[in-house]
């Protein structure tokens, strides 16, 4: 039904697509799997530039990141964001490598229902790893796929569902692993979400919706909240008090604590903010110097780069630099 459809397709990619990506010239599950980890929520500029190549330097293979304390590994995705997929992917490398009989080097499983078993995997990302590591015949949903499947069919706000009953429907089952790659490439370089270059995409002869494709799919307003937090900054002696965070947002990483009203004898220095997705953080820092140390954990200015940390504390950090 397809079959011209995925010849114009495997043309386009042939001369269009972006093969160079080292995730695409790697048979190695591990090394498929960690990009497609890192590529969730993050551009592939800024993982290919800045933590690719370092994270597989430090742990080249799944025995070597499960065998790792979580600690180096969240050093490493260090201002990547979203820390919970640095744990989850820490968590699979570990009960693989403890699945595994000595002497044997661990593996990811090809089979979707299997990866999905693991933590952090979703039903995506076990799909991508199916196709591109095992080059199994199935079809994957990342954000510019989804926009693929909506313009071509018109549907303004679709049910997983349906989107995952179109990607079956039209994925190339002889060519899965191009077939893929191409339909990412194609939604970012050409059914972009404005201005897409309808005229010159390989899916044209079958897009319903090319009259007016910025109306599929449908994009919700969001509106970003504020939060604001009071963080103190304890010194002492030179040395600057943090701790290691146990809830669920960061968890794992140090940081700086908040407060709900700064002491008395404190000092405000001033504030940093910084967006995350779902909203904005304000924080407004205070400065105490202890007289006498407390039994926590203080750190010189070097000693803190050392340690896993999130961006705002960087800041804080930078602020009380210049500050001083």
């Amino acid at each position: 039904m397809y079959r011209q459809t995925h010849q114009n397709i495997q043309n386009w990619y042939q001369t269009h697509g972006r093969h160079d990506l080292p995730w695409r010239t790697t048979t190695d599950p591990y090394h498929i799997y960690l990009s497609e980890v890192m590529l969730q929520q993050t551009q592939v500029k800024t993982v290919l530039e800045r933590y690719y190549f370092p994270f597989l330097k430090k742990f080249p293979t799944l025995h070597a990141l499960g065998n790792a304390p979580l600690d180096d590994v969240l050093k490493m995705w260090e201002g990547l964001g979203y820390y919970n997929r640095a744990k989850n992917l820490h968590k699979t490398a570990q009960l693989l490598t403890q699945g595994q009989a000595q002497g044997v080097a661990p593996t990811l499983p090809s089979n979707i229902d299997a990866l999905i078993e693991l933590p952090g995997i979703g039903k995506n990302t076990a799909h991508a790893v199916a196709s591109f590591a095992f080059k199994k015949p199935v079809p994957i949903m990342e954000a510019n796929v989804k926009r693929i499947l909506c313009r071509l069919h018109k549907l303004k706000i679709p049910t997983d569902k349906e989107l995952w009953d179109i990607a079956y429907d039209l994925v190339d089952k002889e060519n899965p692993f191009d077939y893929n790659q191409a339909m990412m490439d194609i939604g970012a370089t050409l059914c972009t979400p404005k201005n897409p270059s309808c005229e010159v995409c390989p899916l044209c002869d079958i897009c319903q919706g090319q009259d007016d494709p910025t109306l599929y799919p449908t994009k919700k307003k969001r509106i970003v909240p504020t939060r604001e937090q009071i963080i103190m900054v304890s010194v002492y002696n030179k040395k600057l008090s943090l701790s290691q965070r146990s809830g669920k947002f960061l968890h794992g990483l140090w940081g700086f604590p908040a407060t709900e009203v700064p002491l008395c004898a404190s000092e405000y220095i001033g504030e940093v903010t910084h967006a995350y997705t779902h909203f904005k953080l304000i924080c407004k820092v205070y400065i105490y110097f202890e007289i006498d140390k407390e039994q926590v954990d203080y750190f010189t200015t070097q000693e803190i780069r050392k340690l896993a940390i999130s961006k705002v504390d960087e800041k804080i950090v930078k602020l009380y630099l210049d500050t001083m």
